[in-house]
C-alpha cells in the first residue's frame, strides 16, 4: 500500500490554508494544486475511496471549484494518469542521449524510469496500480502509456542490435517481445522497489539489476549467442 508523501501534504496544505482572505491564483497553478492532491489521495484510498472533499481540502479549494476545473471524479482521475503519464514518458526520453553508446543509452533509459518512479511513488501507484483495476476508460489509459514505454524500449533494442554489428537483423516479432518482457520487468520491479524502501534512494541498485539482467542476454544476442533447450 502506498502513503501519502508527508511532505507533499504539508506542501499542499500550507499553500492550500492561508489565513484571512483567499489570493486569486491562475487557473493553471489552482489546477495543479488540485491534481497534486489527487493524486496523493487516489493513491492512499484508491479511486472508490477517495473522496472529492478530502481532495479539495487537501488542495486547499472548494468542492465546488474541484468540480468547476475538472469536472467528475472520472475526468479528474484520468486528468491524474494522464499527466503522470506525460511526466514518465518525458523523465525516460530525457535521460537517454541518442549519442551515447548502446549500453549506455538502455541504462540511461532505466535509470530515468527507475529514478522517476522513486521521486513520484504517488504517480507510480495511480499508474500502476489504481488505474489497472477499474476498468476502461482508465485502463486504456495506461495501456497507451505502456505501448508508448515498449515503443521506446523497443527502439533502444533495435539499436543495440544494429550496434553490436548482428549478422542477422533481430526478426521484429523477437524485438516487440523482448522490448514488453523488459517493461514488464521494469514495472513489476519499480512497484517491488517502492514498497521496500520509500526513500527513494535504491533507484541505480533497481536499474543495475534489471540491466545486468538484460544486457547479459542482448550481448548474446547480438552476437550471435542463443540459447536453445536441448534434445530430448
Amino acid at each position: 500500500m502506498f502513503v501519502v508523501n508527508a511532505a507533499q501534504t504539508d506542501v499542499l496544505q500550507a499553500q492550500g490554508k492561508p489565513k484571512g482572505r483567499t489570493k486569486r491564483m491562475p487557473r493553471e497553478v489552482r489546477e495543479r494544486q488540485m491534481l497534486d492532491a489527487a493524486v496523493a489521495v487516489f493513491a492512499r484510498r484508491g479511486y472508490s475511496s477517495a473522496s472529492m472533499d478530502e481532495i479539495a481540502e487537501l488542495a486547499g479549494a472548494s468542492k465546488p471549484l474541484v468540480y468547476l476545473y475538472l469536472h467528475s471524479k472520472e475526468d479528474l482521475f484520468s486528468a491524474c494518469i494522464r499527466r503522470e503519464a506525460e511526466a514518465l514518458i518525458a523523465a525516460v526520453q530525457a535521460a537517454v542521449d541518442p549519442g551515447a553508446p548502446a549500453d549506455r543509452r538502455l541504462w540511461n533509459g532505466l535509470l530515468g524510469f527507475f529514478a522517476h518512479t522513486a521521486a513520484h511513488p504517488d504517480g507510480w501507484a495511480v499508474l500502476h496500480c489504481q488505474a489497472r483495476t477499474h476498468g476502461e476508460p482508465f485502463a486504456l489509459e495506461v495501456a497507451a502509456l505502456r505501448q508508448r514505454l515498449v515503443d521506446v524500449v523497443t527502439r533502444l533494442i533495435t539499436e543495440t542490435a544494429e550496434a553490436g554489428g548482428c549478422t542477422e537483423p533481430l526478426p521484429e516479432v523477437e524485438v516487440a517481445g523482448l522490448a514488453h518482457a523488459l517493461v514488464g520487468a521494469a514495472e513489476s520491479l519499480a512497484g517491488w522497489s517502492n514498497e521496500r524502501d520509500g526513500t527513494g534512494s535504491c533507484e541505480r541498485r533497481t536499474a543495475e539489476t534489471l540491466m545486468n539482467f538484460a544486457w547479459t542476454g542482448l550481448e548474446n544476442l547480438r552476437n550471435g549467442r542463443r540459447w536453445a533447450p536441448a534434445r530430448s
